[in-house]
């Protein structure tokens, strides 16, 4: 078995950052109204400053693909080209097509070599599921570099006019013509971008960074699903699949949207996560004194001090001044979410040889965790 090491990492976020007040001129306005709850969703979330691939008319000026092919290309130098990759594994929970799978659409961009490939499917845990791919195919010889990417470009999910079809349908049902809580929430919370790291079994560059262990919880065997898209929960909590729809329900219904369960989120996000950071430092004989920075992805600040107080319930001592998040500036960009932090963290200049970063990443999906150890070598 082969050391693992992320020896570089890049990112790219989309045009301009755009700013609160800006928000619903790039995305509209649904029934022709402002947000009733834009302003409730984004003072718990905190949430300042976000990026869309979108310009202002709401036109996408890149494809998910694009955004993780410009990505990866930041990491190419005369050290590392594109010729020297190996394997491509890339996560998103945002994929531009059904079919083909997004690796694979990224990897077309390229004029390089066969490599070998992987899609990573899922919620924020696409990314992290995807880092592991490439850690296993380093770390059993299978290749000597691996780049693995987190990304995302929601903005086009939460554009107005696809909610218009619905809006219309409630008001001819004389009903209310307002977007339910599950699917306006999410518009004011997540953000495009993507992120890539080069793996290498070799501990180059300035400050290498040894992916010590990583491991994955799943809870789908006790909770129904959480958040959603491509159908639609149903009062005995299974999800409806968008393709036993007719056809016109998809826009009625809005069923290809973003949807999620704030109720059953509520209940569940931190006391699992939290469960799953004390399972990991557990099984890995990592005691809570030993982490420099606790990496936790979080969607919104307002989880911020439930989970610092469920840690210490559970006896683990890792006080806020150890994180390190950046959601108030980049938003919440699912997959590329644990990608950015440690990009951020490691062109930061903080980082010293011996520090340690635990990367905690929740997924709501049906509520799957990832968690990964790193040490600054």
């Amino acid at each position: 078995m082969f050391d693992v090491y992320i020896t570089k990492t890049s990112k790219f976020l989309p045009n301009k950052v755009i700013s609160n007040d800006e928000m619903e001129s790039y995305l509209g306005l649904i029934n022709n109204t402002i947000s009733k709850v834009k302003n409730l969703i984004l003072r718990n979330n905190k949430i300042t400053s976000r990026y869309y691939a979108l310009d202002k008319n709401g036109k996408a000026t890149h494809t998910n693909a694009e955004l993780t092919f410009k990505a990866i290309e930041a990491l190419f130098d005369d050290e590392f080209t594109k010729d020297d990759m190996e394997v491509l594994s890339c996560g998103t929970s945002s994929p531009d097509y059904l079919l083909p799978s997004h690796a694979s659409m990224v990897h077309g961009f390229f004029t390089n070599k066969s490599v070998e490939l992987n899609s990573s499917a899922g919620v924020c845990n696409a990314g992290m599921n995807a880092l592991k791919f490439g850690f296993l195919s380093v770390r059993s010889g299978n290749s000597k570099t691996a780049v693995c990417t987190g990304s995302e470009r929601f903005s086009s999910m939460l554009l107005a006019d696809r909610f218009e079809y619905e809006v219309v349908n409630l008001k001819t049902l004389e009903e209310q013509p307002i977007l339910a809580f599950k699917k306006d929430f999410l518009r004011f919370m997540l953000s495009d971008g993507a992120s890539a790291f080069l793996l290498e079994n070799e501990p180059k560059g300035k400050n290498p960074i040894k992916i010590e262990w990583m491991e994955a919880y799943s809870f789908a065997h006790e909770l129904e699903t959480c958040m959603y898209a491509g159908g639609d929960k149903m009062e005995n909590g299974d999800i409806k699949p968008w393709s036993d729809y007719k056809s016109d329900e998809w826009l009625e219904q809005s069923v290809f949207s973003i949807k999620q369960d704030v109720k059953l989120l509520d209940v569940n996000i931190i006391v699992k996560g939290a469960d799953c950071i004390k399972m990991a430092l557990e099984k890995n004989n990592v005691k809570p004194e030993e982490v420099t920075y606790l990496m936790p992805h979080i969607s919104s600040y307002y989880f911020e001090d439930r989970l610092a107080n469920r840690l210490v319930e559970l006896g683990i001592d890792l006080p806020k001044e150890r994180w390190f998040i950046n959601l108030k500036d980049v938003g919440n960009v699912g997959a590329a979410s644990a990608f950015l932090m440690v990009e951020e963290l490691m062109n930061s200049g903080r980082l010293k040889k011996g520090d340690t970063i635990l990367l905690a990443i929740p997924e709501s999906g049906r509520f799957s965790y990832a968690l990964a150890y790193l040490k600054v070598c």
